[in-house]
């Protein structure tokens, strides 16, 4: 991609905006749609909260200071957007957030989008045991392999918190891991 500061305004540009979102999507589509994926877990869900994610940043690029790289700021969107979806839905569903992420795994074997073993649902549950900012730290480093600087910048959290809740994670999903 172009310089970052040019695209921007491409994209607030009325006559470049179109083509310029389109080059947004294609860069971004499929990195953050795994990123929510294995956030919320299912696939049609994760597609009904990207869809929200780039519809929130379009409306918000007014917005985008340029304090943080883009891709920070649309991984930060989407890392909200997809909790935000979670927690409506375990509400809705009137369960707390954890159970609701226990039922969502359990459901995890029955779509047709998922394609690990046992060890991988067993990983899964290991995660889904996790509280949530360790969760999203070990998925988004482990799964994603994000840079601790890039997680910092997502999540707003020092890098060495950031590596002390992964060292916390990977504890608690090899104990488990172990044990079951």
């Amino acid at each position: 991609m172009q310089d970052e500061s040019a695209f921007i305004k491409e994209l607030l540009d009325a006559k470049t905006q179109n083509k310029a979102f389109e080059a947004l999507l294609a860069t971004y589509q499929k990195s953050l749609y795994n990123h929510i994926r294995n956030i919320v877990l299912n696939h049609d869900d994760a597609d009904d909260v990207l869809q929200n994610t780039f519809v929130k940043v379009f409306r918000s690029l007014k917005d985008f200071k340029g304090e943080s790289k883009l891709f920070s700021w649309i991984y930060r969107i989407a890392t909200n957007e997809a909790i935000t979806f979670l927690n409506a839905k375990a509400k809705r569903n009137g369960m707390t957030n954890a159970d609701f992420q226990e039922k969502k795994i359990e459901n995890l074997q029955a779509d047709s989008y998922f394609e690990g073993d046992e060890i991988q649902l067993k990983l899964q549950k290991a995660i889904a045991l996790l509280p949530e900012k360790q969760q999203l730290v070990f998925k988004m480093r482990y799964f994603e392999e994000l840079k601790y600087e890039e997680l910092s910048d997502i999540l707003g959290t020092s890098v060495g918190a950031l590596k002390a809740s992964y060292h916390h994670a990977v504890k608690k999903i090899e104990e488990y891991m172990i044990k079951n």
